[in-house]
Formats: structure tokens, sequence, C-alpha cells
């Protein structure tokens, strides 16, 4: 079957962008055209294909399966234009780049050592950094403006088309400030947890799905005053400067516990922990600059798994 040539490079754009928001008002937005002109231009398109592309709902829009299945080559197409007018142009002559989404789980304590690495292996290397949640990372990684995302995200239903590369499991742990009252008894008394506010992953993303699982399991009815962010400074200020208990991910404080700084609570129990690894689509050629930086997240995971990192 030849390609339509009635499909346009507008009907693409509208279509990726309505996919990465999930709003048509957002995207239409992004895009500068009105909300009726974004809706004809994806009528079009389903037109054009004679399928759905979207679920329309109170909450916005979703991928219908065959939605999924254009995306995974409307997303490269387009990434791959781009790419083909940057090399007609000075970009051509600038340093390699690779482009990854980092979540939470992996930003103070992974990543650190792997951007050295890569620095140290590579005079000329840029590479860039997005961070946010999984939904937001893997929508980017699904239309290609991402190589690849890295951390905590299995569960996570935006993972649907894309490929998934275990490195090792992360549990999630309770700290607080050192000298804080619940540190009086050991293991801690889980009823007195409710009594400071607490901080947590924003809710619907999947490490919060960890740390509700957590709660569960140790019988703790969360506080009713709560601070929800995935800002790993934010959540260590708030912390350090208050009674405030923060449930994360064992990685993201691993060295504050480490040095001293802060203070894990001990529960009794250990959360099994969720599975962080290396998440790229499979649709989209890897380039060469994503593979090294690929090279270098194993080799650090690999390390931290048998325990020799990092060192404090």
């Amino acid at each position: 079957m030849n390609l339509d040539t009635r499909i346009k490079f507008r009907h693409l754009l509208c279509f990726l962008e309505i996919a990465r928001q999930g709003s048509f008002a957002k995207a239409a937005d992004a895009v500068a055209i009105s909300q009726p002109a974004i809706s004809k231009t994806l009528k079009e398109l389903e037109e054009l294909l004679q399928t759905r592309l979207f679920e329309r709902s109170k909450n916005g829009v979703q991928l219908t399966p065959a939605g999924v299945r254009f995306m995974r080559y409307a997303g490269p197409c387009v990434q791959a234009l781009r790419d083909g007018v940057s090399t007609l142009r000075h970009e051509a002559h600038e340093a390699p780049q690779v482009k990854i989404g980092v979540l939470s789980t992996v930003e103070s304590l992974l990543m650190p050592e792997v951007l050295r690495r890569l620095h140290q292996r590579h005079e000329a290397l840029v590479v860039s950094v997005v961070t946010g949640p999984s939904a937001h990372l893997l929508a980017q990684l699904h239309v290609g403006e991402l190589d690849l995302v890295i951390g905590r995200m299995t569960d996570s239903p935006q993972i649907q088309g894309l490929m998934f590369e275990h490195l090792y499991s992360e549990s999630m742990t309770l700290v607080v400030r050192p000298g804080h009252p619940l540190l009086e008894r050991e293991p801690v008394d889980r009823s007195q947890v409710n009594r400071y506010p607490l901080v947590l992953p924003l809710a619907g993303t999947t490490i919060r799905k960890h740390a509700d699982s957590l709660f569960v399991q140790c019988a703790i009815t969360p506080a009713e005053q709560r601070l929800e962010t995935l800002s790993p400074a934010l959540s260590r200020r708030y912390v350090l400067s208050s009674d405030a208990v923060w449930i994360a991910p064992r990685d993201a404080v691993y060295v504050d516990i480490s040095r001293g700084e802060l203070s894990e609570l001990n529960l009794g129990v250990r959360e099994p922990g969720g599975s962080v690894g290396i998440c790229s689509n499979a649709a989209l050629p890897l380039p060469l600059p994503a593979q090294w930086l690929c090279d270098a997240v194993r080799e650090v995971a690999e390390q931290y798994r048998a325990g020799r990192y990092p060192l404090i």
C-alpha cells in the first residue's frame, strides 16, 4: 500500500501534540492554533487512516490501541525529518548530543556518576536532561523528543510500545531529620507516624503507588498534613527544617543517610521495591551518544548492585 499523500506534516504534528498533552486545548496552545482547528486536523487524519486515534473522556483524551501503534512510527518520522533539516544547518557541526528523561529515583545517586564517566570519556558531548513525572517523560520518548528515559516506571501505562531494560530493584524508605522524636523508639512506633507532616510523591505517579503500598504493608495511616512533590531538593530542605516525615526512594536519600544528614526510620520491614531501568523507543534507532550513555548507566548500576557504589 502506498503512502496516502494527503497526510501532511501538520497532521502528524497535531496528532503528536495531542498525545503528549492529553488535551485538545493544551495541544492547540502548544502549536499556536485554535482548538477547533486542531480538532478539525485530527478528524482529517482519522478519516484518512480510517480509524479512531483517541478516546475522549471528561479527563481528557487517551490514545486508542490504533493510536499507540501509529505513534510508534509518527514520532520517529517527525524527529527524523527534524534531524535531517538540522544536518543542513550549522547544528551539524555541533557536539554530539543525547537527550534523556531522568526520574527522581536516579537523579541524585546514579546519574551524577554516569555523567562524570561520560564526560571523562568523550571530549565533545552534550547531555540534555529533562526531569518530571514518568507519564510526561514517556510521552516525549514516544514521539522521539527524548532518546531514553531512566528510572522506575515499569507499571506505568505509558510504557506500552516501549522497551524496558531492568537494572535493579529499589525500595522505599521513611527518613527524618536527626533528633526527630520518632527516632526515640527502635523500631519506630508506626501508630505515631501520622502525627507529623508527610512528604510523598505526587498522586498518580508510579512511585506514589509504591509509597502507598508501603503504608498499607505497615498499617500506617497517612497524615492529613502533606507535601506532594517530585522534587528531592524541596523535600530534603523541608524535612531538615521541620518534623516532617519523607517517604522516598532509598537511592534518593542514600548519600544523606550515609553522611548522617538524614536519619532512616526502622519500620521493621523492607518494601520489596520497584524495577529501575532504561526505557527506549523500539521504533527509533538508538543514536550513538545514547548508546554511550546506556553503557555508562549499566556499569554504574552493576557496581551499585554489587555494593561498590556509591563510595561515601
